[in-house]
């Protein structure tokens, strides 16, 4: 996902079942053996060439047969994953799906249940957040790929500025610094904000929700879903969310979290290799939330060899921590990334499951963790390397948490009402009555398949 994933389309989940998925996840009839020729959609580019190669080449030794590789657009997945997951004809033998959009798919039956795998795969050791999302009943249906996760970056010139010299410990800390530091704004920076986070931006905004004990929502003992926004530790986190938004922030209500690295750089005027304007930043920011590939968007202006604009990070401007939270450990942020599953549609069982075992193979766990990927199996952590963003990346991630696996997250997602809510809340709203509006909005989307 890595701040990519796309607003999942509503229906998803009936359109599934309308184009022949069954209601209730499915473990493939038979056991097909031999050779065979298999197709693996990952989407975006985040995989790197190399990668995909090791992929192509350890599938033709491990199984005899040829391997394709087709790129797809977060933009559209959702939408082609409904219409060719279940279609024998057409469909990918194996995918890469957003971890926000596992649920939906699995609870209609898109995927092969692997749970006899899942030991072999290597078990408790993977990701578990991402784990829940792939399964249904108990049964493993899809597994992580990689991970990713949001933390903050800071300009240590301002905060030094403001004086303050060292991280936050505590969550607490970290809401007062910010508060502090927008009121001081000792470089009078025009519109400056302490924390700069958009007031629909609820993907980060979860993350003091999620460190006072608050979800978004729960299951119940009857095996429905529901929303959880007027639960008590909930309310604790927004009512703390909203005083920094009010305070700290001087984003637009109505921003979500899309570059916020922008405005964090230095006013500069952007430039294509032949001299010509093609966009701008404002320093308007202390600090920003955001995925760790974000550092590769913040620094110094320069040109590199084809006379494009890039960032060169200054460690003397910048720096990065893990937002911290109330017991000492690192708040629960929401994680980013992928997961992994076999089309229940698939012809070729057999030949998935060969890709899925190269997938999760020390060796290839290893190569996502040298190219900057989160490895799903965590005995492989330290091939991120020793960096502060990699240190950042695997302190954020210790404790990071998704969405709910509820069937109907999709719906939920794609109706705009978390958006709504939580602008909503940045405005200035009262929470106790808005969290019981929205509970009852968001309930009855949570239970549909």
């Amino acid at each position: 996902m890595r701040g990519k994933i796309a607003a999942l389309a509503l229906g998803v989940a009936s359109a599934l079942v309308l184009s022949g998925c069954a209601a209730s996840p499915q473990t493939p009839s038979g056991k097909d053996t031999g050779a065979q020729d298999i197709t693996f959609w990952l989407v975006g580019n985040d995989t790197p060439q190399p990668l995909r190669d090791y992929l192509v080449a350890q599938y033709k030794q491990v199984n005899g047969g040829k391997l394709t590789i087709e790129e797809q657009n977060w933009g559209d997945i959702v939408t082609r994953l409904t219409t060719m997951l279940p279609d024998a004809g057409n469909t990918p033998d194996v995918t890469e799906i957003g971890n926000t959009q596992s649920p939906t798919f699995t609870n209609v039956g898109a995927f092969s249940d692997i749970t006899d795998m899942y030991s072999q795969l290597g078990g408790d050791k993977l990701i578990q957040s991402f784990v829940e999302v792939g399964k249904v009943e108990g049964k493993n249906y899809t597994l992580p790929y990689y991970f990713g996760s949001r933390y903050m970056f800071y300009r240590k010139d301002v905060w030094a500025a403001a004086g303050l010299n060292a991280p936050p410990k505590t969550l607490a800390e970290f809401n007062q610094s910010v508060v502090a530091l927008t009121e001081k704004n000792p470089k009078t920076i025009p519109d400056f904000s302490g924390f700069f986070i958009g007031g629909q931006d609820w993907r980060n905004g979860i993350s003091w929700i999620f460190a006072n004990g608050g979800e978004l929502a729960k299951k119940g003992t009857n095996g429905q879903w529901t929303s959880t926004l007027s639960d008590p530790a909930t309310m604790t986190g927004l009512a703390q969310l909203q005083e920094i938004q009010l305070k700290a922030s001087k984003a637009p209500s109505t921003a979500k979290d899309q570059s916020p690295w922008l405005y964090i750089n230095d006013s500069d005027s952007l430039t294509d290799s032949s001299g010509a304007v093609t966009g701008s930043t404002t320093l308007a920011a202390g600090t920003i939330m955001a995925p760790g590939w974000a550092h590769w968007s913040i620094g110094d202006l320069t040109k590199n060899d084809a006379g494009r604009d890039v960032r060169d990070w200054n460690d003397d401007t910048f720096g990065v921590f893990a937002l911290p939270g109330n017991d000492g450990k690192p708040a629960p942020v929401f994680a980013g990334g992928s997961n992994v599953g076999i089309s229940a549609a698939s012809k070729n069982q057999a030949g998935s499951r060969d890709l899925l075992t190269i997938i999760f193979s020390d060796a290839y766990q290893k190569m996502l963790g040298r190219e900057g990927l989160g490895p799903a199996n965590k005995d492989h952590m330290s091939t991120l390397g020793t960096d502060q963003f990699a240190k950042a990346l695997v302190e954020s991630a210790s404790n990071s948490k998704l969405t709910p696996a509820a069937p109907g997250w999709a719906s939920v997602e794609a109706s705009g009402k978390l958006e709504e809510f939580f602008q909503k809340v940045a405005d200035g709203g009262d929470i106790t009555k808005l969290a019981k509006e929205y509970d009852d909005l968001i309930t009855p989307m949570l239970n549909t398949k």
